[in-house]
């Protein structure tokens, strides 16, 4: 039988038929007629937890972290400063030490710190912490700060005191800063609000919240000795409206909006399943999910390639990051498939690398999706050097029209060449694309034609050297004409 003393703290009992008469009979029996009670049902219903307003679903983070990796707003706030105190200046003691050891002890003692001038030094309260966010080349993602939306440095420390002004009296505790790590790569930008910091080097930092300062302590004294103690300082308590000089500045709160550019020197695009995924494996030590359908990779990927042996001892300076991207289908940049977010990854690259699957049923049709895609988004991307790639060789439909594929693509475009890439990044260094009517109107084929079209197969190691041949000799390209 259910009874009272076993239901949960938190549940609550609700009788069907809005008959509120059983809690009467079931708190006070003595006043109730059972022999009128009818049979009731009992529903038990737990609380459930309400989640923080604001925070990210745990579930959806480890389901879906592409949606949340590089983009993420936290709120932060600084240390208060901590108090100062009222002082009375201490009794003189009457007793006079005897001896030269006691009076050098007593001189010490009784010392009261001073600055160059002779004037007297009170305790002040302690600095509170701030808040700075920097780069950590640990972190890759920003999925972290999505599990805690708010950071809080501690308060400085009070003036601890017993009222009177001694020598063993020291400031409050200055609070440490709090250290936020984020990728490299990371735009730190206010909510709504203007640009703070763009973190692309190792340890480099931003203070995004100073700490309040600590309140100053004041001398509280008869007013017949009041002036004396203004020759000694200025800190000299007038009346009760100076007691707010006391108390210590509140920190600053602050929005942030975080977003991750990835750092990377070459972009891997293409449609799904074309091989990129497998293109960066091959050639650096990444390892990547690779499997048979589309979409497998959700995040991008960075590998590093090694230098150039083209430029002898400069080799070992010339390394360059490669990022594989998430696969691009035709509407992405109206949302279909995973979006067009994705692209803002590639606003840090040089040269670009067109994968196309060689294989395919149109992979001309499937160059120029990507391409259209890339000019939806920012037309900027198609004045930087690009390369295509055309994967799958070693199969016998993609073999046998690999001439006529590069004749084709190698005719898409002018003999324009490629802006500087410094000019391109800093044209296209906003956080909100911007397409102008001019490069609306502009069509594939009034941009630059690629650098090189080069045929390999990836998985079976066909002319992959000649590949890196290219794409370094196109980093080379962008070294020299900056």
């Amino acid at each position: 039988m259910l009874s009272l003393s076993t239901l949960p703290p938190s549940s609550f009992l609700r009788p069907h038929g809005g008959d509120r008469r059983l809690f009467q009979r079931l708190h006070y029996p003595e006043r109730c007629n059972f022999e009128k009670l009818g049979s009731y049902q009992i529903e038990c219903k737990l609380a459930k937890l309400k989640q923080a307003p604001g925070g990210t679903n745990p579930d959806s983070l480890i389901k879906e972290p592409h949606k949340y990796f590089d983009q993420v707003i936290i709120s932060v706030r600084s240390g208060d400063g901590g108090h100062g105190a009222i002082l009375k200046m201490p009794n003189q003691s009457p007793a006079k030490p005897v001896g030269k050891l006691e009076k050098e002890k007593a001189r010490i003692k009784g010392s009261i710190k001073r600055d160059f001038d002779g004037s007297l030094v009170l305790p002040v309260g302690g600095h509170g912490g701030d808040i700075v966010v920097y780069a950590d080349e640990g972190r890759d993602t920003l999925l972290e700060l999505h599990k805690k939306g708010r950071f809080s440095a501690k308060r400085g420390g009070n003036v601890d005191s017993t009222g009177v002004l001694t020598p063993q009296l020291r400031n409050g505790f200055a609070s440490p800063s709090l250290r936020i790590p984020v990728p490299l790569g990371t735009v730190v930008k206010q909510k709504r609000g203007k640009l703070l910091a763009d973190l692309t080097q190792p340890g480099q930092e931003i203070l995004v919240a100073r700490g309040g300062q600590g309140g100053i302590s004041l001398l509280d004294a008869p007013e017949h000795k009041k002036k004396k103690l203004m020759s000694l300082t200025s800190n000299v308590l007038r009346d009760d409206s100076d007691k707010v000089l006391t108390h210590g500045q509140p920190g600053e709160e602050v929005s942030l909006e975080l977003i991750l550019r990835v750092v990377a020197d070459v972009g891997l695009v293409g449609l799904p399943n074309a091989g990129k995924s497998t293109l960066l494996s091959a050639i650096t030590l990444a390892k990547p999910d690779i499997a048979d359908y589309p979409f497998t990779t959700l995040m991008p990927n960075l590998g590093r390639l090694d230098g150039d042996p083209a430029l002898g001892p400069e080799m070992y300076s010339s390394a360059a990051t490669l990022a594989d991207l998430p696969g691009l289908i035709e509407g992405a940049h109206l949302g279909k498939g995973l979006g067009r977010n994705f692209l803002r990854h590639l606003r840090r690259t040089r040269v670009l690398v067109h994968v196309v699957d060689a294989a395919a049923e149109d992979p001309v049709n499937d160059y120029r999706t990507v391409r259209e895609e890339l000019r939806m988004y920012n037309p900027e991307y198609l004045r930087r050097p690009y390369l295509v790639v055309l994967n799958k060789i070693d199969l016998p439909q993609a073999n046998e029209r690999l001439q006529s594929l590069t004749e084709e693509i190698s005719r898409i475009g002018t003999d324009v060449l490629p802006m500087n890439p410094q000019t391109v990044l800093e044209a296209s260094d906003k956080l909100v694309p911007r397409t102008s009517d001019e490069e609306e109107e502009k069509d594939l084929e009034d941009y630059a034609r690629p650098v090189a079209v080069v045929g390999v197969s990836v998985l079976k190691g066909v002319r992959v050297k000649e590949m890196l041949k290219q794409i370094r000799a196109a980093l080379r390209q962008c070294r020299d004409s900056e």
